[in-house]
């Protein structure tokens, strides 16, 4: 009998089965009748675009690579809950804002299908494996050598070494390159076309980092490395030099994107003359040039109401042609000084500056990390997170790369400040941004201020930091918290053929709570947003869940009048117009899925819609 599929099952994912599939798909004619690649087909496609072919590469690799691949192409091996509790309160109800407890990996894969190329800006904050900041690679997943030998297609001797490291608790460049490249790639697949990603780092990974973000997102898709200043006391290194700044790469999902730059000030125009071309300001009427260099600039210039001879400068010559600073004169657009020593200048108007935007310097400032420790010790009470990152940092990060209704990603929480920082935005500029906050719960230290205050977790800081900083902003969006949680137990044994009378899974045993957190699992692999509720459907007593587009059907009490229900509603309510079907496998038997199936096939609504069912286990 055929094995049921599951959303959940990763049996049949390898390092680049998604890559495969997707070339499949767009490129059928690339693959023989046994699914075997024939390159020279691909290499016709190319070449006819008018591309050249390179056979010239540069690549990071490391011990770990093709597993991490095969982490990235992995389905989330755990369910989504809601915090009813939370997300009932008023201020929380219908927040689109979300933060979300769990390893962010999982998180991110949950994502994907919901909220691809939704996202406008990620920032992050990872690990900077520094040997003291606690990273070390921590891995749950249980292979046999064998198995990651096939699944990551390497040989058997560097299956056995990346075993041996995801299993140590290792804290080398692989094992941090490991820990970072599929969150990255996943990420990606989340941001817009004209989305960002920044991303944190000091020294100890920015080579690497760079390396990895150009095979990820393309080296063309390179913005800028940004230097911040974060402290300005010595840290007494052994070599006496003091590391006193960090970095934040940017990089974009298409090359085309650009920030938005600094507006320029325009308080020194003015127009003292009333001058019909309105305010101006006196600027330079010279270039970087020497005689040598331009000699068509180098000319001498007469006021023409003094008859004064001004001498052009040998170093640095005038900036226009004679014939343009003649026609300069006669319009009024030179500045001749009141005394015979001075230089003249260039009378600029406002309407002449082509750009009123100039680039943001890769040099940000100082953000000191001292000052952004005490803004959230006064925010929090107290000493409970070290090193939270500034709010101005990121304002500054934010209003590069989002406008006023954009979604921002952040699956580093840590402290909660993108999240402060975006309300912080919006409070400012009027704006309607929301963000993503992804966090870990990490155990906070027991002889730690933090745990002696409550907060048990990481997690727990980031909540309260956004709840302090909702209160303090007047901020009426609130935000919904979700969390990951284990998939039921015996969920995905084996599945076999389901009959009538057996099946290996009772899917009427899960209390409502479990089913409610099948539902808020599901809706987002079908790509609804985390926000968006699922409303009940009354069908003849049936309870049935659904939004416009996808109902499911998860009771198991479905019979024939549940099926008379649903089609009379289907004719008669004009807003009732679902696309997709969803069964609980585990509460369907193989006779009702028949049954419900071929009722709709033989049956034409009056609406003409094409209905989609799917079982799923």
């Amino acid at each position: 009998m055929p094995k049921k599929k599951s959303i959940y099952d990763n049996s049949h994912i390898t390092a680049n089965s998604k890559q495969l599939d997707l070339l499949k798909q767009h490129f059928p004619n690339c693959f023989d009748k046994e699914g075997n690649f024939i390159s020279h087909k691909m290499e016709e496609i190319v070449g006819n675009a008018g591309l050249e072919l390179s056979r010239e590469s540069y690549s990071l690799n490391w011990l770990g690579k093709s597993y991490a691949r095969l982490l990235a192409n992995e389905n989330p091996c755990t369910l989504l809950r809601e915090d009813k509790v939370h997300n009932a309160k008023e201020e929380n109800r219908n927040s689109e804002n979300l933060l979300i407890k769990g390893d962010n990996l999982e998180v991110l894969k949950h994502l994907v299908n919901a909220y691809s190329e939704q996202i406008k800006m990620i920032y992050i904050d990872p690990p900077y494996n520094t040997g003291g900041d606690g990273f070390v690679y921590s891995d749950d997943r249980k292979f046999t050598v064998e198995e990651l030998q096939k699944l990551a297609g390497v040989e058997r001797d560097e299956a056995k070494r990346i075993l041996e490291f995801t299993s140590s608790k290792s804290n080398s460049h692989s094992a941090w390159l490991t820990f970072m490249y599929p969150r990255l790639y996943v990420a990606r697949e989340l941001l817009r076309e004209d989305g960002v990603i920044f991303i944190s780092i000091d020294d100890n990974e920015v080579a690497q980092l760079k390396l990895l973000c150009d095979e990820v997102f393309g080296e063309e898709n390179f913005v800028a490395n940004f230097i911040w200043k974060k402290r300005t006391g010595s840290n007494d290194a052994k070599n006496l030099v003091s590391s006193d700044h960090e970095y934040i790469l940017c990089y974009s999902k298409d090359e085309e994107t650009t920030l938005k730059g600094i507006e320029k000030k325009f308080e020194n125009y003015k127009n003292p003359d009333n001058d019909p071309l309105g305010d101006w300001m006196a600027d330079n009427l010279t270039c970087n040039k020497t005689a040598t260099e331009r000699p068509n600039l180098y000319y001498p210039i007469t006021d023409p109401k003094t008859g004064i001879i001004y001498e052009c400068n040998k170093n640095r010559v005038w900036a226009y042609e004679k014939k343009r600073m003649e026609k300069n004169i006669q319009e009024n657009k030179i500045i001749f000084p009141k005394k015979a020593n001075g230089s003249p200048m260039y009378k600029r108007h406002k309407n002449e500056v082509k750009s009123r935007l100039k680039p943001i310097s890769t040099l940000l400032g100082d953000f000191l990390n001292a000052t952004a420790t005490k803004e959230l010790r006064i925010l929090l009470d107290g000493q409970h997170f070290d090193y939270p990152k500034s709010l101005k940092l990121l304002n500054i990060l934010i209003q590069q790369s989002t406008s006023t209704n954009d979604l921002i990603l952040d699956f580093f929480a840590g402290s909660g400040t993108t999240a402060h920082a975006v309300m912080a935005l919006n409070a400012e500029d009027g704006g309607n941004r929301k963000f993503i906050t992804v966090q870990i719960p990490e155990k906070t230290d027991n002889k730690s201020e933090a745990y002696k205050a409550g907060y048990k977790t990481i997690f727990d800081i980031t909540k309260a930091r956004i709840e302090k900083a909702t209160e303090k902003l007047n901020d009426k969006q609130g935000f919904k918290i979700f969390e990951t949680t284990p998939i039921f137990e015996g969920y995905l044994d084996d599945l076999e053929e389901l009959n009538e009378k057996t099946t290996l899974f009772n899917g009427s045993e899960l209390s409502t709570d479990e089913l409610e957190t099948l539902l808020t699992t599901w809706k987002v692999h079908d790509g609804m947003k985390l926000h968006e509720p699922l409303v009940a459907i009354d069908l003849g007593g049936y309870v049935a869940y659904g939004s416009s587009d996808i109902i499911y059907f998860m009771e198991k009490s479905f019979n024939i009048k549940t099926l008379q229900a649903f089609i009379t509603k289907l004719d008669e309510d004009e807003t009732f117009e679902p696309s997709k079907l969803v069964l609980f496998g585990y509460n369907f038997d193989s006779k009702h899925q028949r049954e419900f199936k071929e009722a709709l096939k033989n049956y034409s609504n009056k609406k003409s819609i094409e209905l989609d069912m799917v079982v799923r286990y």
